[in-house]
């Protein structure tokens, strides 16, 4: 059964600031009903993090007044990246974790998210308990049973050991020469200090948040800088985060960018060598590189795709009992040291690679080739009609029948946009190009 919430997404909720539900009172209420969903139990604590968006400080209050007001304790982290406060909602003990985060947004949009104790998402029945207080009145407790609000002083540091203890103890990067940019985001006093700690030569750029520059020419999105200052500097790699961190990317050393397929390759077939991936899979998304499902493959690697999302992601990695997954956007999951996405924390395992093979990240992406893939967005005035699919799927078996093994075809239905997304990958651009534009039409006609 599909469960219908209001306000909740595949991620929280999310959209423009001062626009419902991205407003002030709202995320007082949003503070109180998790609250009074915690407060069932006594000692409820909650974890507060968030982004450098100036955006936060309003929310961040917000939250804090409603969670107060049902009589729940928060603690307050300051910016610090999504995974951070995953990690530490589970070493506080503390019942929830909230990001107030827009990610790869830029600073005009903002959004709350939720992790449980055991650092994951929030189950469907726990946010469908927290909406239906949504749709009541706030009631604040008695005086003497209000939270009370503390600040936790050494989360950062904190979560500093943690990403350097992802790797072996004995493991530096002193001959590695790294530029790293941080989206001007919630990696900016983090990702640095655990890079230089491991002994790299850094040049750093997207490090000088003023509230307003997230994102803006800067971090995984916008990759242009970094990959100039990586072929300025002679860099041996770059490494972009997103604004929340949870996201990475990275340029090898003639400035070409490598994205999350080629990040889980690289990841998953140095595990694979040394006998660390659990259950011989890796799990990607129905946009996942086809390059990659090949690559994969050839190695003896199992693989397997979820829907668009981390948290789908998560789910297959838990349903197969493996270990390592992500999307090409970034979003690594290393289920034997994080609990979600953590770029930071990604980023190392490939900086480890790199420095004990002695190989560039070039070298390290020869065995997979990513297939040429176009995606175009079909705008619809008016719902796709169902009866239609039937026609579509028969052009689609047709065009599949065209690639034989050398390509796919993916055609869904966005979830947060009117369209349809049309995707045609295969060895031949030109051939590519032809299909996509030819079931791009298709469905423009279907829909009329």
């Amino acid at each position: 059964m599909t469960i219908v919430r209001k306000f909740f997404g595949t991620d929280g909720i999310r959209g423009k600031v001062g626009k419902w539900p991205i407003t002030p009172d709202f995320a007082v209420k949003l503070g109180w009903a998790v609250g009074k969903v915690l407060a069932k139990k006594p000692g409820a604590r909650v974890l507060i993090g968030k982004d450098t968006r100036r955006s936060g400080y309003m929310f961040e209050s917000a939250l804090e007044a409603g969670l107060s007001a049902a009589g729940v304790d928060v603690y307050l982290l300051g910016p610090m990246p999504t995974p951070a406060v995953a990690y530490l909602t589970r070493t506080f003990h503390a019942q929830v974790g909230i990001v107030i985060s827009a990610s790869h947004n830029p600073h005009y949009d903002n959004g709350i998210k939720f992790f449980s104790d055991a650092g994951a998402k929030l189950s469907d029945g726990l946010e469908t308990e927290i909406e239906q207080y949504l749709e009541k009145e706030i009631e604040t407790v008695a005086p003497e049973h209000i939270g009370k609000v503390s600040r936790i002083n050494d989360a950062e540091g904190r979560y500093i050991e943690f990403c350097k203890s992802s790797l072996p103890h004995f493991q530096n990067f002193k001959n590695l020469k790294i530029v790293v940019d941080c989206a001007n985001g919630a990696t900016y006093h983090i990702a640095p200090k655990v890079l230089q700690e491991l002994g790299a030569e850094l040049i750093v750029i997207g490090a000088t948040p003023n509230g307003l520059n997230i994102n803006e020419g800067f971090g995984s999105t916008a990759p242009q800088l970094l990959q100039e200052k990586v072929i300025e500097h002679k860099a041996d790699v770059g490494i972009a985060f997103d604004g929340d961190g949870d996201r990475v990317i990275m340029v090898d050393h003639l400035g070409n960018i490598v994205d999350g397929d080629e990040i889980l390759y690289v990841i998953a077939k140095d595990s694979l060598q040394r006998g660390r991936l659990k259950g011989g899979g890796v799990v990607g998304t129905q946009m996942s590189n086809y390059g990659l499902e090949m690559a994969l493959k050839k190695e003896g690697i199992q693989f397997a795709r979820s829907k668009v999302g981390d948290r789908y992601v998560m789910e297959m990695l838990q349903e197969k009992n493996w270990q390592l997954g992500g999307e090409a956007s970034g979003h690594i999951i290393w289920l034997s040291s994080t609990t979600t996405g953590d770029g930071i924390v990604a980023g190392l395992q490939v900086l480890a690679v790199m420095q004990n093979t002695g190989k560039s990240l070039r070298e390290l992406l020869n065995g997979m080739e990513k297939f040429p893939q176009l995606m175009i967005n079909v705008p619809l005035s008016k719902a796709f009609p169902p009866s239609a699919w039937d026609k579509l799927n028969a052009e689609i078996k047709a065009i599949e029948a065209k690639l034989k093994d050398s390509g796919r075809v993916l055609i869904r239905a966005s979830g947060t946009e009117p369209l349809i997304r049309v995707m045609v990958e295969g060895q031949d651009q030109a051939k590519v190009q032809e299909y996509t534009e030819y079931l791009a039409e298709q469905v423009k006609v279907l829909a009329a």
